[in-house]
């Protein structure tokens, strides 16, 4: 018979510390070629999620709680819960402008959307796609024409026949074309036949059926042209259409007794349900209004010429009336606008955002509608008294985004239709919020930036100049307009400096204190806009006869938006001090070489004139190297015009090879550490250039179609403002910064890795080495709060192995990962991956089951310093330093830092100890019940005596070490916790904040560890006596011994 040492030896308490949990996202499978690089790298929306403007909506007429909406930039949206909650469904299809939607009354499943806003703002957003088809709810689509129709306003769909839609297409916005008026197709858009066409110039404004009769409709035409400085609403064919044969020919009502005699511009109309023989129309005239006819316009009658319908007649001009009362009539304006009688007088209904573009009411049930505005799209259930919120709807519009020296670094810009504000690039919490975004100097059309040196300090721009100092701090705000005299509603020509909507404003880069502002001149200030220098000659072609006022033959129309003849952008070089670059939005370019003193005209030769200068960056890598990019959409013409100078601009070539013809570029932003690697954003998404601009790829990656209206480069990120989806990051341009096609070669390649903040809180992206990701409904999202590994595998198959060793500076292992690792498993695909680390060091030993109110013990953060990861698979190994850098808004020293982790360390293997014990005392006591068990009736009393006389010694250690009688989360409120809980308390109290070590953490530790040590003591010395002489009374009774297998460190 062998004996067997009962556990001795066990009590040494040696760490075998548990996995760190983790989890692994391989990011792509391979594909054979460079670009298989860029399947790794992701944009993350940081939001805000405030709706931006919507101007075509529609409902389910059957599900009550499904409706839809088209934003003007960010695709079509749908929500299942009344409003409380959206989701893109055109992503991955189609995306960009959307102009109208409907929904099949006959067939809900089946959707029909057209793309182009119908909002003709000067920075309109035209779509390229045309028509799409849905047959399962939205859930895929597919093209079915009309593609230079660019602006679809309205979609009717057969009542029965869902194949059968007639649609109003506008047409182009800059420039005559043919594929406009109304088209009917009766094969669900495999062919279509116009027919109503006017001219080209002159679209459908409006499109109704009337109710339940699919052979009379009417149509609203309106002529509308616009040019980079004016705005023409109405003309010779605008006017009112109507036909009684389903949309096969038309009759010009527009001539009929009682409507305005004149000039014509943008035209609504509705038909009453209740009453087919009612038709609203409103019309754009000099004598407009809402008209009304009572014989299905045969007559009419002026109802109402109130302003508050008709004001800026280009902008809303619609009309709805309730299914059930004739005289219950909506015309959505500034305010959203009701009338009870017949549309004689109207009253103003709250709504949660202001200037309103449509409507759509259940056809049989009146309170239940959805409406479409500045601010997105909202639900109502009960006839407007209350409405769903916009703040769940990331479809924001941005014109220039900028940002400040901040940590984490904030984003700031000007929304369209709503606000100037700022938003952290990355949050202390879960996720960005709300609560991360505040309103900022400036408004919706401006540029906006911080101050270099206080980041609390902004400034804003707005329409006519003007012009805001913002100190967060006191919540001071200060008009600082270079010239405080406003022109509101007067033409450019009126202005004594011509500033644009969305005129420039930049700080030096080379002396802190100096802001610029760009009007037809450049200024300049030294003393935050108490006084300004003029620095510059008028540097446009100051063309007089684009500086007249805009609108008309009926609406003048002029907020800044058409003023021309202005520096659209401006910068000074950070490579060469006192450099100076503008461009026009009239097609000009200048350099200054003495901060102001003299320019000189460098246009490109040979560009095409009227370009809209929108950019300009320096090349950081050669002096009097520089990009401009610019645009002449609106005269027409989609190409993009990019081109480069290396001389000061004697000289240019234009880079725009590889960029479809049809996507022009707002924005252009030189990578900072790579010499050529250029990133340019368009108007249906991204590109980048390896070779300075030679050619161009696709840069899209994750990011849904969507227009770009600036870009900027922060911290080695990315940052991509849009018009329609909010905000963007590329976290980390390494990967980008390092590819090339050796990679591809590689079995195994580690890029660079990029410095990490040691930050509190959560965030998370792809999950791995402890990063998590936190999913929170409207906010957005968060980088990983970790350290980013980006490596590739060129080959990967069932049997490759992988390890990942993250080490310390001593290069010491912090913590192993592998392929076959059974708790610390990682996962690779051939191609890119990446491995996040949560910067956690091992946690503590645990015990499952036992109920803490603490917690068990983690395993603390790395402290700030330089750190290693090695990558090895089969014969291949890379090793890669990384660093983890404080977070700046704490004043912790190196030596805090490094005490704190210590302590932790010292906690954390302490209880490791305490959880040993209570795993060596559970054993014990396990083997002595099933020895018992084991020898029954022939047990001596001796042995029985001792046995007892150990179990009871043990279980005092254990009550002591740990609270037994709690079986549940709060049964320590009955029951007081023991050592271990305590333990925990002073970990988590002397791991919170990052601001060193409190005296009375390490007080309260030192005071604990006496007690826990007494404990461990008093089990050491059961263990050394009391079992070994339980062994020698079992060895001299001749019984089967106990024996237990020796723990092994994993």
């Amino acid at each position: 018979m062998k004996n067997f040492l009962l556990l001795l030896i066990i009590f040494s308490i040696a760490l075998a510390l548990p996995a760190q949990r983790m989890t692994h996202t391989p990011v792509i499978e391979s594909a054979n070629n460079e670009e298989l690089l860029l399947k790794g790298p992701k944009y993350r929306m940081i939001g805000p999620f405030r709706g931006g403007r919507s101007a075509a909506v529609a409902g389910s007429y059957k599900n009550r709680n499904t409706f839809y909406f088209g934003a003007t930039g960010g695709g079509v949206w749908k929500t299942n819960d009344g409003g409380s909650n959206w989701k893109n469904i055109s992503d991955k299809y189609f995306g960009g402008s959307i102009g109208a939607v409907a929904v099949a009354p006959s067939d809900e499943t089946i959707l029909y959307v057209g793309e182009g806003e119908n909002t003709m703002r000067g920075n309109v957003s035209e779509g390229l796609g045309g028509m799409w088809r849905s047959d399962d709810g939205g859930r895929s689509w597919k093209n079915i024409g009309l593609k230079d129709g660019r602006h679809i306003l309205r979609i009717i769909i057969h009542p029965k026949n869902p194949d059968i839609v007639w649609v109003a297409v506008m047409g182009h916005l800059f420039g005559p074309n043919e594929e406009r008026g109304v088209y009917k197709t009766t094969d669900g858009g495999k062919t279509w036949k116009k027919t109503l066409f006017i001219n080209n110039q002159t679209g459908c404004s409006d499109l109704v059926m009337e109710p339940g009769n699919a052979n009379v409709f009417y149509a609203g035409m309106w002529r509308l042209i616009r040019t980079p400085y004016s705005l023409e609403s109405g003309g010779d064919g605008s006017g009112l259409w109507k036909s009684t044969d389903g949309g096969e020919t038309w009759t010009n009502i527009s001539v009929n007794k009682g409507l305005p005699k004149g000039a014509w511009g943008i035209v609504g109309v509705a038909v009453a349900p209740s009453n087919t023989d009612k038709i609203y129309s409103i019309i754009e005239n000099k004598d407009g209004g809402l008209y009304m006819s009572a014989d299905g316009g045969e007559t009419w009658t002026l109802s109402s010429s109130d302003n508050n319908i008709r004001q800026r007649a280009w902008y809303y001009t619609k009309v709805f009336v309730d299914p059930k009362n004739e005289n219950r009539v909506y015309c959505p304006n500034v305010n959203f606008m009701r009338s009870n009688d017949g549309g004689r007088t109207f009253q103003s209904i709250n709504t949660p955002h202001g200037d309103h573009h449509d409507l759509w009411i259940d056809p049989e049930d009146g309170n239940r509608m959805i409406v479409a505005d500045d601010g997105g799209a909202q639900v109502s259930f009960d006839g407007g008294s209350n409405w769903s919120t916009y703040l769940n709807q990331p479809t924001v519009q941005i014109y220039r985004v900028s940002t400040d020296n901040a940590f984490p670094y904030r984003i700031m810009g000007g929304q369209q239709d709503n606000s100037a504000f700022r938003i952290k690039s990355r949050t202390y919490g879960a996720a960005i919020t709300a609560a991360d975004m505040e309103n900022t100097a400036g408004s919706e059309s401006g540029y906006v930036v911080a101050d270099p040196l206080n980041p609390e300090i902004t400034y804003g721009g707005n329409y006519m100049g003007l012009l805001q100092r913002l100190d967060h701090r006191t919540g001071e705000s200060r008009a600082i307009n270079v010239w405080p005299i406003d022109n509101m509603g007067a033409g450019a020509e009126a202005a004594k400096y011509r500033f644009q909507w969305n005129y420039p404003i930049f700080f030096s880069p080379n002396n802190p204190q100096k802001l610029y502002v760009a009007a037809n001149h450049l200024f300049a200030t030294e003393d935050e806009g108490k006084t300004w220098q003029m620095i510059s000659p008028d540097l446009t072609t100051n063309d007089k006869k684009k500086q007249a006022s805009s609108g008309g033959p009926i609406t003048q129309d002029n907020t800044s938006v058409e003023y021309y003849c202005t520096i659209f952008t401006a910068t000074e070089s950070w490579v060469e001090k006192d450099l100076l670059w503008t461009g026009s939005d009239d097609g000009l370019v200048h350099v200054s070489k003495d901060g102001g003193q003299h320019w000189e005209n460098v246009t490109p030769k040979g560009c095409p004139p009227w370009i809209m200068w929108n950019c300009i960056d320096v090349d950081p890598f050669k002096k009097g190297a520089a990009y401009i990019v610019g645009t002449r959409y609106k005269l027409d013409d989609f190409r993009s015009y990019i081109y480069k100078t290396e001389d000061y601009g004697k000289s240019w070539r234009l880079i725009t090879n590889g960029i479809n013809p049809l996507h022009f570029a707002r924005a252009l932003r030189a990578d900072r550490k790579k010499s050529g690697l250029l990133y340019a954003g368009t108007e249906y998404g991204m590109y980048v250039s390896y070779d300075d601009g030679a050619n161009w790829k696709s840069f899209q990656l994750n990011m849904p179609v969507v227009p770009i209206t600036d870009l900027t480069i922060k911290n080695n990120d990315l940052v991509v403002g849009t018009q329609g989806r909010s905000i963007y990051i590329l976290d980390d341009l390494t990967v980008i910064q390092e590819k090339n096609a050796d990679i591809l070669n590689k079995n195994l390649h580690v890029f660079s890795v990029n410095p990490a903040y040691r930050m509190p809180g959560g965030g998370g992206r792809r999950g791995g080495g402890g990063a998590t990701v936190t999913a929170m409904p409207n906010t957005g999202m968060n980088p990983p709060n970790g350290v980013l590994f980006n490596y590739y595998m060129k080959n990967v198959n069932d049997s490759t192995k992988l390890s990942i060793v993250v080490m310390d500076k001593s290069k010491k292992m912090i913590k192993t990962y592998s392929t076959t690792s059974k708790d610390n498993k990682i996962e690779v695909n051939k191609g890119m991956n990446q491995f996040e680390w949560d910067m956690n060091y091992p946690e503590a030993e645990r015990v499952e089951g036992l109920i803490l109110w603490n917690g068990f013990v983690r395993g603390p953060k790395a402290a700030p310093g330089n750190y290693f990861a090695k990558f090895k698979s089969g014969n291949d190994s890379t090793e890669v330093p990384f660093t983890i850098l404080a977070d700046p808004n704490y004043k912790t020293s190196q030596a805090e830092y490094d005490e704190q982790f210590n302590h932790l360390i010292t906690i954390r293997d302490k209880s490791s100890e305490i959880m040993k014990a209570i795993k060596n005392i559970r054993e014990m006591r396990q083997q002595m019940t099933d020895f018992s068990a084991r020898v029954g009736k022939d047990l001596p009393k001796e042995v029985k005596q001792q046995i007892d006389t150990v179990n009871k010694q043990m279980t005092a250690v254990e009550d002591a070490l740990h609270q037994t009688k709690a079986k549940s989360g709060q049964d320590v409120l009955n029951y007081p916790i023991k050592l271990d809980d305590k333990l925990s308390s002073i970990y988590n109290a002397s791991a919170a904040g990052q601001s060193g070590l409190s005296r009375q953490a390490k007080e309260a530790y030192a005071e604990l560890v006496v007690l826990i040590d007494e404990q461990l003591n008093k089990l050491k010395k059961i263990m050394n006596e009391d079992v070994v002489k339980l062994n020698q009374l079992i060895h001299e009774k001749t019984l089967p011994v106990i024996g237990v297998k020796k723990e092994t460190k994993e």
